[in-house]
């Protein structure tokens, strides 16, 4: 019995070994007022290659376009040797993106986000020679109208930190995007400025690494800004506090460490970037490689299942969206298509549905759906209407006959969008007390896309 144990204890410890394990270490790449922010850049990016760490340099357009005006190729080639990766074209020069998305739509958003960050994307791609891995929001300027404008510019994968959106602390898809967003216990850093709260950072990740593979493998991120090693005060909270506008001959610099603490910092780094490195099992990734050690997000799904599914909720269910399985329902072959741009209400008084007004109501979402590339806000059936959660659940719940019962459906996923449209947005750089409940509430219809990414 004992020899038993023994056995059944070491292939577990071997099976737990296999469990993949990857952790990012990415830098908002942003600060182009303080001149010592580009050293610092300059310093990370040299000193993880010489430690064998390629990490993803999240890169501002503006801060791209200053290293380029203060001829700083050296700063430009040290980065490009890591992954490159994108954090908008101004960052806090307002308006940032939540405030002028805000007002708008789903596809007039996205049009808006393309106009004004486009230009950034562009910059990227010439001054560093490719194109960016990633996005990441600014602060907490999140709107979801942006992940149909960063499919438009060839960018894969979401990266960063928010309560927006999230599913079970893991990377996740939503809008046709790769999101690695609010992991919660795994997104860690260590302090900076304490060297004797780095064993702890290192056991926390150690806890964070026994976990996941308890889990069958996940994701870790860790995240700092260069300007953090040389400055004392973010550069954006002096010249932009709460959205006032400064102009670029007015700039302010951030106050600056002491030589010694700014030593510290990178010694503290390094130091927790070795204990990584050297935990078994973690493979260190960038930006890049994330959609390569995930499955293919569109998988074939099984009807009975879901329509089993859809009496309960419409939820996620396994590796499908509530969009995937609506659209096997209506034999759709596995495609993309983003949520519905706005929320209706039914207008269906009767129980019932005749087959024929069914089957012409059915064809009609069908071909929207063609068209658009996007679910509809509701489906006609004559001059009476039903939303698209009372739809899906009645096409679920079809059971052949002259008439169609009508169901009402209730959205399980939407649980996965934050609520609090103040604390969702809560920035320094944001106007006193601003909120935004309609980019939540645009977040909520989006959800129809949300599942989760499962490693290969």
């Amino acid at each position: 019995m004992r020899s038993f144990l023994l056995c059944y204890l070491m292939a577990a410890t071997v099976m737990a070994a296999d469990k993949p394990i990857y952790w990012l270490l990415w830098f908002d790449t942003e600060d182009y007022v303080e001149p010592s922010a580009d050293d610092a850049a300059l310093r990370l990016a040299t000193d993880l290659e010489k430690a064998g760490v390629r990490a993803t340099f999240k890169i501002v357009g503006e801060k791209a376009r200053t290293l380029e005006a203060r001829e700083r190729r050296d700063v430009i080639r040290a980065l490009a040797r890591h992954d490159i990766g994108y954090h908008a074209n101004n960052h806090s020069i307002p308006p940032t993106p939540a405030i002028y998305l805000k007002p708008l739509g789903l596809l007039e958003g996205a049009d808006e986000f393309f106009r004004r960050e486009g230009q950034g994307v562009e910059d990227i791609r010439r001054i560093f020679g490719v194109a960016p891995s990633c996005y990441g929001q600014p602060g907490s300027s999140w709107g979801p109208q942006s992940n149909i404008a960063l499919r438009r510019m060839g960018i894969p994968v979401y990266m960063d930190e928010g309560s927006q959106v999230g599913y079970r602390n893991q990377p996740f898809w939503y809008g046709g995007i790769l999101y690695v967003f609010r992991l919660g216990p795994f997104n860690m850093r260590a302090d900076l400025n304490d060297e004797s709260k780095l064993a702890g950072a290192k056991g926390r990740f150690d806890e964070a690494v026994a976990r996941l593979r308890q889990q069958g493998g996940g994701v870790v991120h860790t995240y700092y800004h260069p300007t953090e090693f040389v400055a004392t005060e973010f550069w954006d909270g002096v010249n932009f506090p709460r959205g006032r506008y400064t102009a670029p001959s007015d700039y302010k610099r951030p106050n600056l460490r002491t030589p010694e603490s700014s030593e510290r910092a990178y010694r503290i780094l390094l130091d927790f970037v070795a204990h990584v490195k050297g935990t078994s099992g973690v493979r260190i990734i960038t930006a890049r490689e994330l959609t390569q050690i995930f499955d293919n997000p569109l998988q074939p799904a099984d009807t009975p299942e879901i329509r089993k599914q859809f009496r309960k909720a419409i939820d996620i269910n396994g590796p499908h969206s509530a969009a995937d399985q609506l659209l096997a329902l209506l034999g759709f072959p596995p495609r993309y298509v983003d949520g519905p741009a706005q929320r209706s209400d039914s207008t269906v008084e009767s129980t019932q549905i005749p087959r024929e007004l069914y089957n012409r109501g059915k064809q009609d979402a069908i071909d929207y759906i063609e068209r658009h590339q996007r679910l509809p806000s509701h489906v006609w059936f004559g001059i009476e209407r039903l939303s698209l959660a009372d739809f899906a659940a009645t096409v679920a719940g079809d059971a052949g006959g002259q008439t169609v019962a009508v169901q009402r459906g209730k959205l399980e996923f939407e649980t996965h969008i934050a609520t609090d449209p103040r604390r969702s947005f809560d920035w320094a750089i944001h106007p006193q007390g601003f909120e935004a409940p309609e980019l939540l509430e645009l977040g909520r219809l989006q959800a129809w896309t949300l599942k989760p990414a499962r490693l290969r």
